[in-house]
């Protein structure tokens, strides 16, 4: 097996990783990260971007994490994702730290290798000199040439800068990770009202002037901008996230927002990457478990970010069946039959325009999100399914076999459910417990409840 391949099930050059924030792990054992690892293998994930900060605890849990994956058995992958929002970099003594991550793992067996390297990555970065006179003498001199041989690195950073600058940074990068490809983030309440006139016609008719925007959910243009200043030899890593709230306040993290996740982002995303999969290297899914930003894929565990408020009860990890599907789809460049049947369906909490006694506020962008519960099928052969939300709201779909996308509308006191059935008998029977749409939330909460059927 070459030493670039990723994972035992495949000799594909195409890999799926997902973002794992270390620093919400604190409490864990070297058997939680075998739990993660695990479940993520089996979601169709080839390893892990251990995203790790400052904390002087961290260093301990990325050795947990390689441990575990080296007990897994498996052949899961991990590799350094350097937060420099975090770490700082204003003196060569700081570099240090992040060689030390690299030599300290570059020959243990789980340690990603691409292209015969070590694979690194990281958060933001573009500001850092590690005491030098530029950013890329900085990461040139500190950090890419004092590791060679079987340290030698290949660097795919996530530098938040315009990509007409891609080439500056010749020496320095082996490619570009487009952290925000995610989501589309230039759709704000401002641009929706550039876009629509009045930010009331938003308010009266949210469906009509909201769904203009389902075009540009997944899109792939921020990739095509990426990969046309890349160079052909140069790798480009791609991001997939399945949603974005943040509610901290000022005193906090000062966080307050969210981006435009709705009209089945995760799945709309994933079937785009796949169409241009052949420019593609690698997807990262952005993430296994970054609560605070409400993107997490894997079992709300470890230590929070004080975001207790928007994430306890609300879990996500029906969304890893679509991981699955879509990671084997875009690995391969085919989608796999359906084997099972599955329905997978999510929802905010309440309202849009609901109020809350909430200090923090709404928080912006609020006004372009639908009070829509979106549901994706698996199925094996045609069926019909039923979507509900009230006694006196459902709507009933043909489905062939295969994934399909749906949606119904919620309303003030609605719940979740649908059925799946054939010849009249019932396949699935999914509803929603301990949910109800509210009107009067205690507090804003822009996060979804995903369910799924087992």
């Amino acid at each position: 097996m070459p030493a670039h391949s990723l994972s035992k099930r495949s000799n594909s050059t195409k890999y799926v990783v997902a973002h794992f924030m270390v620093g919400n792990s604190y409490p864990y054992t070297v058997d939680n990260w075998l739990s993660d690892v695990q479940l993520a293998y089996q979601s169709g994930i080839d390893g892990f971007a251990l995203n790790v900060g400052s904390d002087s605890w961290q260093p301990q849990q990325v050795a947990n994490a390689y441990e575990a994956a080296q007990q897994s058995g498996t052949g899961f992958k991990l590799f350094m994702s350097f937060d420099m929002s975090s770490l700082p970099c204003s003196t060569a003594a700081d570099a240090a730290t992040l060689r030390n991550y690299i030599t300290t793992y570059a020959t243990h067996p789980n340690q990603f290798l691409y292209n015969g390297r070590v694979f690194a990555s990281t958060f933001s970065g573009e500001s850092c000199t590690f005491g030098q006179g530029s950013v890329v003498s900085g990461w040139s001199s500190q950090f890419i040439q004092q590791l060679s041989g079987t340290n030698a690195v290949y660097f795919v950073p996530s530098f938040f800068v315009d990509t007409s600058t891609f080439n500056t940074y010749n020496g320095v990068i082996d490619g570009m990770f487009n952290w925000n490809s995610a989501w589309p983030v230039q759709v704000t309440t401002s641009y929706v009202t550039s876009l629509l006139g009045a930010i009331g016609n938003i308010l009266q008719n949210p469906t009509s002037a909201l769904g203009s925007l389902s075009s540009l959910v997944g899109s792939t243009n921020p990739d095509q901008q990426y990969i046309s200043a890349l160079g052909s030899n140069q790798t480009y890593m791609a991001a997939v996230s399945p949603w974005f709230f943040t509610h901290y306040s000022p005193q906090t993290y000062n966080k307050n927002w969210i981006y435009l996740s709705d009209d089945h982002l995760y799945a709309q995303r994933w079937e785009n990457l796949v169409q241009i999969r052949d420019q593609v290297d690698i997807v990262e899914c952005l993430t296994w478990n970054d609560y605070g930003e409400s993107h997490y894929l894997g079992p709300i565990e470890g230590d929070q970010p004080n975001s207790q408020a928007w994430v306890d009860g609300f879990d996500h990890t029906g969304w890893l069946n679509l991981t699955s599907y879509y990671a084997t789809a875009f690995k391969t460049g085919s989608y796999p039959s359906v084997t099972k049947d599955q329905i997978i369906m999510w929802s905010r909490p309440h309202p849009a325009l609901a109020t809350a006694p909430d200090p923090v506020g709404q928080p912006q962008n609020f006004q372009i999100t639908e009070d829509v519960v979106w549901a994706i099928v698996l199925a094996t052969s045609p069926g019909t399914v039923t979507l509900s939300t009230s006694s006196s709201q459902s709507q009933t779909f043909s489905v062939s076999s295969g994934i399909s996308k749906l949606s119904i509308p919620i309303s003030p006191g609605g719940y979740m459910a649908a059925t799946l059935s054939r010849n009249g008998q019932n396949v699935i029977d999914l509803k929603s417990t301990n949910f109800t749409f509210n009107p009067n939330p205690p507090s804003y909460n822009f996060n979804v409840l995903v369910i799924s059927s087992d």
